[in-house]
């Protein structure tokens, strides 16, 4: 009984610790826009509104008018499609649906690798596309939650977590690969296992029927665009069109990018440091993928390893940073060294400078996007 009381309260403190940083971080990103606001003479919307959240709304006003639009998937304009017509400001819908995903998606991160795991998410350096309008959140809340269900194969679940999170970003095809693996190791070990119960846990086919679901919502988006456009390759266009992201072999975009992290924009002297983190993001995706290798976790290495590869078919390296915070794999092995890190003043010590270091990262990170500098 006291040892069922004390793993309660050991969980209790644990999820209010998580509730705490989430809290912290968010409200850091809350006064850091409104005080460029006020500094601006302008109005916080105006500050919140950069990059691919001027995109959502453009999309969510005018629908896929745009050929270059249709690179960003339907859900979250949708949503703020929604909000306006209900006459709410989708901006503000945007943010809370950021926000209240965030914190749902470091709860996934507890359940699957405990509560420092969670902690390392919120305090990631691009945590502020987290924050804002932005399908980081929703998406990374669909896509954890969805693994954490199938990983407790409660496989119905996770498939309509994983079909939510389709309709968010392309990255949802890569998550349903990733299932597919995850799918058949539960497979063989239940194969494997001599009591009944696993046994029963080991319809491969029930598991891989469940995945038909997400699959039709990328489906349904590429046939909508070909209504659209007569074009089976119409999101690939776009990204092309948009973005640079037509096909390069690997090395041809790492020499590419490479050229760019030594050429500074007099105009945006930082941009070179974005495309470096890039670069740096890219090789720590790298390191994750064979990481998990070596861990036999191979659906978490396909995960992420998938992304890396897809990231190095492009003209260069881009949005590797904000991918950064797809990768829950990352995250754990993250948890995991800070779970086990030193106790006394010195591991106290070291865990508050990792903390602060890790916070004033993501406060430059949040001032480079809410002003402008932020490009990739």
């Amino acid at each position: 009984m006291t040892r069922a009381r004390s793993s309660t309260r050991a969980q209790r403190g644990d999820a209010l610790l998580v509730m705490q940083v989430w809290l912290a971080t968010r409200l850091i990103f809350a006064l850091l826009a409104v005080w460029l606001a006020v500094q601006g003479r302008r109005s916080i919307e105006s500050v919140v509104v950069q990059w691919d959240v001027a995109h959502f709304l453009l999309i969510a006003n005018e629908g896929y008018a745009n050929p270059q639009e249709m690179a960003f998937f339907p859900g979250l304009p949708l949503l703020l499609r929604g909000a306006t017509a209900l006459g709410l400001s989708p901006v503000l819908v945007g943010c809370t649906l950021a926000l209240v995903c965030s914190l749902a998606a470091a709860f996934a991160l507890r359940r699957l690798y405990g509560p420092w795991a969670a902690i390392a998410w919120l305090l990631a350096p691009t945590a502020v596309f987290t924050a804002v309008p932005y399908t980081e959140a929703p998406f990374c809340a669909a896509a954890f939650w969805a693994w954490e269900r199938a990983t407790q194969r409660r496989w119905g679940a996770a498939a309509a977590l994983a079909a939510l999170a389709c309709t968010l970003r392309v990255s949802g095809l890569f998550l349903i690969g990733a299932l597919v693996i995850l799918a058949l190791a539960q497979a063989w070990d239940a194969r494997r296992a001599t009591s009944a119960r696993a046994r029963r846990e080991g319809g491969l086919g029930v598991r891989l029927a469940w995945l038909v679901l997400p699959a039709a919502v990328i489906a349904a988006y590429i046939t909508y665009l070909y209504g659209l456009t007569g074009s089976w390759t119409a999101w690939f266009s776009a990204q092309e069109a948009g973005w640079q992201r037509g096909f390069h072999w690997p090395w041809e975009a790492l020499a590419n990018h490479w050229e760019v992290l030594w050429r500074p924009t007099p105009d945006h002297p930082e941009w070179v440091w974005v495309f470096r983190a890039e670069m740096v993001a890219w090789l720590v995706g790298l390191a994750v993928t064979v990481v998990c290798l070596a861990r036999r976790r191979v659906a978490e290495a396909a995960w992420v390893g998938v992304q890396v590869l897809a990231f190095a078919l492009s003209y260069w390296l881009m949005s590797v940073t904000r991918a950064l915070l797809l990768w829950f794999p990352l995250w754990g092995l993250l948890g995991d060294a800070l779970s086990q890190r030193r106790p006394g003043r010195v591991g106290v010590a070291a865990a508050w400078i990792a903390g602060l270091v890790a916070w004033a990262a993501q406060i430059v990170w949040a001032w480079l996007y809410l002003t402008g500098r932020w490009s990739s």
